[in-house]
Parts: structure tokens; C-alpha cells; sequence
């Protein structure tokens, strides 16, 4: 099987679209495995994203590459991802790559391969871009000293908020003893790397993902977690996937989670992150869950009805992020308003990017509430989640490989 073959399984496009990675075996010239992925700050890039070899000795039970997954199994050598990226690179097709990889036997190995590939990159070719590496569980902690030193960010999954949890999901993985002090020690190497005057390349910070849904863990035990460690400032951000089944996989037959609970997970933790919410704010349902009809804004502020409602032309930027419908961009735009000129009403606020259906009734304009109630809630027909027809993924790579 030639390079480009193993390419097309290894990267995302066999996750995507089956057609789309047979197409690009007849498509010489077509981008293998590239992305477009949003900035933070607004914009996107192109990633190449790529598994360094499918082989796996793993149970975990949700991976259709676990140990006795039925997938053709192959692998590219350090050499041949590198040429493959800088091939890409160079035609303007990538801009940065994610390296991540399946544990065939031992993980130090497994290890030493992915840094060997980036440091083909930064010392023969001499590229500077963007590096975003997914550690091994059981990577030695010379190598995550390494990872951090090559890559601009280095992620390790901790899938779980607890070792009962990781267990269940993979028996080999030890959350106590080595998934977790690797991601902290990740972390505080990245804090120091900022710091340095002579790095080449910038550093971006650590991540970590979660597959919600399959142990039977609770939001709230995943989030006590991510909001200590980035506190701590040991990790930028989470990810969180929920839990789909993969034909062939022991897991198959367990039932989805529902998106919507993916959803909540990410809005809350960006509230920890970027809206000055603790923790302790959230808001969660007997079973220790995040609403799933509410978004974590809202039910914390129709929980708090005596914090509402705030008078547009004098509530600090502080509160206003707490508003539903008004995020840190229309905050700031309205904080900067209102010292222009005067706010007459709803269309003012709209134009400036609030979202006045779900903002008016926790917002008042000179002493009146904008708006007489909350803002209506649509009735489902059906559960959160059983909507669609309910059958396992088929897909050669894990559906959150690439995260």
C-alpha cells in the first residue's frame, strides 16, 4: 500500500466521508486529511490531521482501533508524515499539523515515533507553524518534556473525571497515576515555556478531551475537574465528545449521548473560562447533569431571579456578560455605547449584537424591565437525542480522534 493510501485511512477524511477518502485516491492533487479549522479570535486555518499508525494493544471500548478492532491497520514512519505535511505545507494546502497516534505494544515507542516526525519538521524543514500533538497514555515524562519543547500544543485525554470512570472505558489507562500528572506536568511546562526568550515558536497551552456518556459519569464530575486545572492554569481548555457508538466496538451496543449534553458541557466551560462564572455557579439537575433545555447562562440567571433585571446604562461589564444573549463582544460594545450616546430601546442593543429575545427580561432601560416575561421555550416532541434513528457509527477511526 503506497504512502498516499495510508494517509487517506490514517486522516480524518476516512472520519468524514467514506466517498470523499476513495475520491481523493483518484485525486492526486486533493488535500489528504486537511481541515479548515476556526480561530479563536476570529478567521480559520487548515490543519493536516493524521494518525501516525491505527495499530493499537488498547481496549478501550468505544475506539473502533482497540486491540481486537477489525480495521485494516497501518502506519506511516516519521519520514513519511513529515514529507506528507511539508508536501501539503508548501502548495499552501496545510498551514499546521495534528499529530495523534494508536499505541501498538509499548507507548514509549509509540511516542518516540510522533516526536521524531516533528523533529523532522522543526529541525530538517525548518517549519516554525503549528504544531498540536495528542500524547500517549504511558508517555514517559522525558517525553512529554520533549512534546512541549517541539510541539506548540500538546493535549493528553484524560476521557474521564475519575479512575472508576477511565477504567470502564479502557482498563490499561490510569487516570491517578499517569494520565492526569502528565497533563498537569504538560500544563506547568507549557506556563514556563512562555516564558522563555529563545523558544522558536509559540506556545498555545495544553487541552484535554472527555468522552461524555459512556462510563455513567456526572457533569459536575467533569467539571469540578476542568475548572480546578484551569484555574491552576495547568490546561487551556476541554473538549468533550459525546459518546456515539462504533459498529465492531465493545460499546456497540450502548445507547448514544445525546448532543445536546456535549453542547452544555462546552458552553459551561467556556462561562469558567471567558465569562468570570465559578463553578459553583453552575447549575445542575438531581442526577448532577447540566439542564439540557436550559443553556448554562440561562438557567443560572432564572435561577437567580433577585440578580435581574440590570439597567443597560449603568450595569458593569462584569454583569452584563451574565445576561443571556449578551456575550463579551456585545458587552463591551454596549459598555461603549451608552458613553457615546443614548439608548432608546431594543433596536439599539440588537444592532450592537445582543440578542434581545433571550436578553430583554433580564435587562431594564431607565428603570423599566425591556421585555414581560422570559423568552418562550419551544416543546420537544421528542427525548433529547432520540430524534434520529439510533444506529452505531461505521467508521475505521475514532469519531474523536481528531479533538
Amino acid at each position: 500500500m503506497d504512502r498516499r493510501q495510508r494517509v487517506v485511512i490514517l486522516s480524518e477524511s476516512a472520519v468524514l466521508d467514506r466517498e470523499r477518502g476513495l475520491s481523493l485516491l483518484n485525486n492526486p492533487g486533493a488535500p489528504v486529511g486537511v481541515a479548515q479549522v476556526r480561530l479563536p479570535g476570529g478567521g480559520a486555518t487548515h490543519l493536516m490531521r493524521v494518525m501516525q499508525t491505527n495499530a493499537c494493544s488498547l481496549s478501550c471500548g468505544y475506539c473502533p482501533t482497540f486491540c481486537g478492532g477489525k480495521v485494516k491497520r497501518v502506519a506511516l514512519a516519521p519520514e513519511e508524515v513529515a514529507r506528507t505535511f511539508m508536501e501539503a505545507h508548501r502548495k499552501g494546502l496545510a498551514q499546521g499539523l495534528f499529530l495523534t497516534s494508536g499505541v501498538p505494544g509499548r507507548p514509549t515507542r509509540a511516542t518516540d515515533r510522533m516526536l521524531a516526525t516533528l523533529e523532522i519538521l522543526r529541525a530538517r524543514e525548518s517549519f516554525r507553524g503549528y504544531v498540536h500533538l495528542k500524547l500517549l497514555p504511558g508517555a514517559e515524562e522525558a517525553q512529554v518534556e520533549e512534546a512541549v519543547r517541539l510541539a506548540n500544543r500538546v493535549s493528553i485525554n484524560l476521557e474521564g473525571p475519575s479512575d472508576v470512570y477511565v477504567r470502564r472505558l479502557a482498563r490499561e489507562k490510569d487516570f491517578s497515576g499517569d494520565l492526569l500528572p502528565k497533563l498537569e506536568q504538560a500544563g506547568r511546562l507549557s506556563l514556563g515555556a512562555r516564558d522563555d526568550p529563545g523558544r522558536a515558536h509559540p506556545v498555545a497551552g495544553t487541552t484535554t478531551q472527555f468522552v461524555v456518556g459512556a462510563a455513567g459519569e456526572q457533569d459536575r464530575e467533569i467539571l469540578v475537574l476542568v475548572a480546578r486545572l484551569e484555574r491552576e492554569r495547568l490546561l487551556h481548555h476541554a473538549h468533550f465528545s459525546a459518546f456515539q457508538p462504533v459498529v465492531g466496538t465493545p460499546l456497540e451496543n450502548a445507547p448514544a449521548t445525546p448532543a445536546a449534553r456535549e453542547l452544555r458541557l462546552y458552553q459551561a466551560e467556556h462561562l469558567l473560562r471567558e465569562y468570570g462564572f465559578r463553578f459553583e455557579e453552575l447549575t445542575f439537575d438531581a442526577a448532577g447533569n447540566l439542564p439540557l433545555d436550559d443553556d448554562p447562562k440561562t438557567a443560572w440567571a432564572l435561577a437567580h431571579p433577585q440578580r435581574f433585571p440590570l439597567e443597560v446604562i449603568s450595569a458593569p461589564y462584569e454583569l452584563l456578560v451574565r445576561v443571556p444573549g449578551v456575550g463579551p463582544t456585545a458587552a463591551r460594545a454596549l459598555v461603549r455605547l451608552r458613553r457615546a450616546s443614548a439608548i432608546r430601546g431594543l433596536a439599539d442593543l440588537t444592532r450592537i449584537g445582543v440578542d434581545t429575545v433571550r436578553a430583554a427580561y433580564f435587562l431594564a432601560l431607565r428603570g423599566r424591565r425591556m421585555a414581560g416575561a422570559p423568552a418562550p421555550v419551544q416543546l420537544r416532541l421528542f427525548p433529547h437525542g432520540r430524534h434520529l434513528t439510533q444506529a452505531p457509527f461505521r467508521t475505521p477511526v475514532p469519531p474523536c480522534a481528531y479533538r
